[in-house]
């Protein structure tokens, strides 16, 4: 079943497993309590696990499909991994519970472009935010994001387990997460935790929302939205890369929501494209109107935000 299943479902399945991996990786460095701390720029912290991660997720894609390029955060990766990292499977509930959505079917791995960001929210993680804390895995066909995996390493279940997967792919849908409406009587808003300034504030004015959520890491955010806590998340900044957002698009897609720049743009995720969001990010939960948000995004923020 697993060999014979299309390309696509094969890299949902597999990441699934793979993210999964990653985070009681990301877990054990933090039970060690050495991070391994590195800045990389202003505001851009670099741990060992988001090496650890990394390295994990890169080898065991590679290995199963090693046509496919593979992008990450923390840039070349070695992939000489212990054994026990290296992740050969896929999660066979997915590949027998779901059908491969035609339009997806007929795939080479050549058409495939991998988005990894193996600790988004590092911020958080060094801070103590746990729960903030996601594994990315995006999958990107023909420049668009088409399928992805959102992993929670210290997410804690109602059976005292730690860690959930997310998974959506556009098509066939989502799992691994029931997503809740929105309250119908409110309106609430997402937003950056460490990147605001005057544009951001002016985007999030503008809306007028009853609370605005701040908090760290694109996938966590995503989260927020199918979980009914916030109708939009509004970034107008330059602060996200592609990583940050390839499997948040394709989950909040996948399940009817909409992500885009704030020109109402989606982003181009082809091997070759440059790695900043650069236009910002805007996403809406299903059943609110993404232009509608859009429309009220003033001119002067559009204009900031109008970068090719």
């Amino acid at each position: 079943m697993v060999n014979t299943a299309p390309l696509v479902m094969r890299l949902v399945g597999s990441s699934i497993k793979i993210a999964h991996r990653a985070g009681h990786i990301i877990r054990d460095v933090m039970c060690r309590g050495d991070l391994g701390i590195v800045e990389k720029g202003k505001d851009d912290l670099q741990t060992e696990a988001d090496r650890s991660a990394q390295r994990c997720i890169v080898a065991s894609l590679s290995k199963q499909f090693p046509n496919v390029t593979i992008i990450g955060e923390e840039g070349p990766s070695d992939l000489n991994v212990p054994d026990d990292w290296l992740i050969t499977e896929s999660n066979t509930e997915f590949l027998e519970k779901h059908k491969c959505p035609e339009t997806l079917a007929d795939l080479k791995e050549s058409d495939v472009v991998i988005w990894v960001d193996p600790l988004d929210g590092t911020s958080e993680y060094t801070q103590g935010f746990l729960e903030r804390v996601t594994v990315l895995i995006g999958i990107a066909i023909n420049d668009r994001a088409v399928g992805g995996v959102i992993h929670q390493p210290y997410y804690k279940t109602e059976t005292g387990d730690i860690g959930r997967t997310i998974w959506g792919l556009k098509g066939c849908g989502t799992g691994g997460i029931a997503p809740v409406k929105p309250p119908s009587d409110r309106f609430l808003v997402t937003t950056t935790r460490s990147h605001s300034n005057g544009i951001v504030q002016s985007a999030l004015d503008a809306l007028a929302p009853d609370e605005v959520l701040r908090v760290g890491g694109a996938g966590y955010k995503v989260l927020q939205l199918l979980e009914g806590k916030a109708h939009a998340y509004v970034f107008a900044s330059a602060g996200c890369k592609k990583w940050d957002t390839c499997a948040p698009e394709a989950v909040l897609e996948a399940n009817g929501g909409t992500l885009t720049d704030m020109l109402g743009r989606h982003y181009r995720y082809g091997k070759d494209v440059s790695f900043p969001n650069s236009s910002g990010v805007l996403g809406t939960v299903a059943g609110v109107s993404h232009d509608d948000v859009l429309s009220k995004i003033p001119e002067t923020v559009k204009q900031a935000m109008n970068v090719a």
